[in-house]
């Protein structure tokens, strides 16, 4: 028990009023008992409790009016009602109402007692995620997405106008542009922000557990099916799904996807029981997914029902005006994260940022500030302290270092490693972790990567 919790009791006989009000500080509760309901009233008018326990049957303002008034204004506690009549219409009239129950005269204590404590730790849980439910909000604002530059205005204009409606919407940008920090935004300031959010990275889990992961199964319909499980969309009933890296979907499941998405009813593998479904979809690729659609790799069908409200993501190099905005932003927020004072970064560094090509995008910048600051022991960046790709390598030359060696010379090997490094992971954020793909761009083996990747504990 907490013994810091509050209680606001309210009873017209004085006896029982005074005998409940011992017993319950006797308990350790803090309580402040009244004999009118229109003084409880006052009182929450002015102060919060973690629950309020009052007789149903009051004159003027009764319990169940005290009910009602803590359910309009949204407040954090729970009710309990004590009524000498026991019948079940009361009690079914009090539960419709919002009541979290209630108890007859003459109270059992001890049963009171268990009723308070269920209460308070439901009040505490609610107040939790209303808590948690600001703070997205808070992390999910519209000015937590940074820029200024012509090429990311055309974004927030069509983020602001599709707030009010439920459309399904297509994101399209290179990895690491932000798709999933704007669909978060979207759905944390839309209709649906006190309803769930569900993310899921189709290209990030095998094709033959995808469709379990998307639409839940029943317990034995394969092996390793050891219990009933409901999928991501049913978990996102009410709110929102987002369905990232979706033009890595098998063909097969794309059909099935299309018709979840056309009946908004969603089947469990092993079942042949529907349920309905009110769920918004938002979807995002870094494929060009008309491309796909040409050459057969992707539903045209679908293509069409998942490209209702499509918005394009522009690249970091297109908005290298927005980088000192982000190279502040990602300063202040890791400082704070690592604990650390703030520290200043040198023009030059700024400058280096500026003309790399940041193949990575945003994501990418943020991961070179946080190791920056880590490995770095003055309160200033400068040039020399960002990794070596950005510091020096040629913007114009490709990947030819240009002649920065320091006075005391350098370790060519360990500089060879760096840069390898740095490429191994340019190519796994390209390719969304996909190993196959990375060493496709790096025309080298699988195997080759995975070594290499072991190698450098990455």
């Amino acid at each position: 028990m907490n013994n810091a919790a509050s209680i606001l009791f309210i009873d017209d006989e004085p006896g029982s009023r005074e005998g409940l009000t011992l017993l319950l500080e006797r308990e350790g509760y803090q309580v402040e008992a009244v004999a009118a309901g229109e003084e409880a009233l006052s009182l929450l008018s002015i102060k919060s409790y973690d629950v309020i326990i009052t007789d149903l049957f009051l004159p003027g303002v009764s319990g169940i009016d005290i009910l009602k008034h803590v359910k309009e204004h949204s407040l954090p506690c729970n009710v309990i009602l004590i009524t000498g009549n026991a019948s079940a219409e009361t009690a079914v009239k009090a539960m419709k109402e919002g009541a979290f129950d209630y108890i007859t005269k003459p109270v059992n204590f001890d049963k009171l007692k268990v009723l308070i404590a269920k209460a308070i730790e439901k009040s505490r849980l609610v107040a939790e995620n209303l808590y948690l439910r600001q703070q997205l909000r808070g992390k999910y604002k519209f000015d937590n997405i940074i820029g200024n530059s012509p090429a990311i205005q055309p974004v927030f204009a069509r983020m602001e106008k599709i707030l009010v409606t439920d459309s399904t919407v297509l994101i399209l940008g290179e990895s690491g542009t932000g798709k999933e920090l704007v669909a978060r935004a979207i759905h944390y300031n839309g209709l649906r922000k006190e309803k769930p959010f569900i993310a899921i990275n189709c290209g990030a889990i095998p094709a033959e557990l995808l469709e379990s992961e998307l639409f839940g199964h029943m317990r034995g319909s394969f092996t390793g099916a050891v219990a009933d499980k409901p999928g991501k969309f049913e978990l996102a009933n009410k709110g929102t799904i987002f369905l990232d890296e979706i033009g890595t979907m098998p063909l097969q499941l794309q059909m099935k996807l299309l018709r979840v998405l056309q009946e908004q009813e969603v089947e469990r593998v092993g079942s042949t029981r529907r349920t309905k479904l009110d769920v918004r979809v938002i979807s995002a690729t870094h494929a060009n997914l008309e491309e796909m659609v040409h050459s057969d790799n992707f539903r045209e069908d679908l293509y069409y029902r998942l490209n209702v409200i499509p918005i394009q993501l522009p690249p970091l190099r297109e908005r290298r005006e927005d980088i000192p905005l982000l190279t502040r932003h990602f300063l202040r927020k890791i400082c704070t994260d690592m604990r650390r004072p703030m520290m200043e970064i040198t023009p030059e560094a700024v400058r280096a940022l500026e003309t790399y090509k940041w193949p990575g995008n945003v994501r990418e910048m943020e991961n070179v500030i946080e190791r920056t600051i880590a490995l770095t022991d003055n309160d200033i960046i400068d040039i020399q302290d960002l990794p070596s790709q950005i510091g020096g390598i040629s913007q114009e030359g490709g990947l030819l270092p240009t002649l920065q060696i320091p006075e005391e010379g350098l370790d060519l090997a360990e500089a060879i490693a760096h840069i390898e490094q740095a490429l191994i992971k340019q190519a796994m954020d390209k390719s969304s972790n996909i190993k196959a793909r990375a060493a496709s761009l790096l025309k080298i083996n699988r195997t080759t990567l995975v070594e290499k990747i072991k190698r450098y504990d990455m």
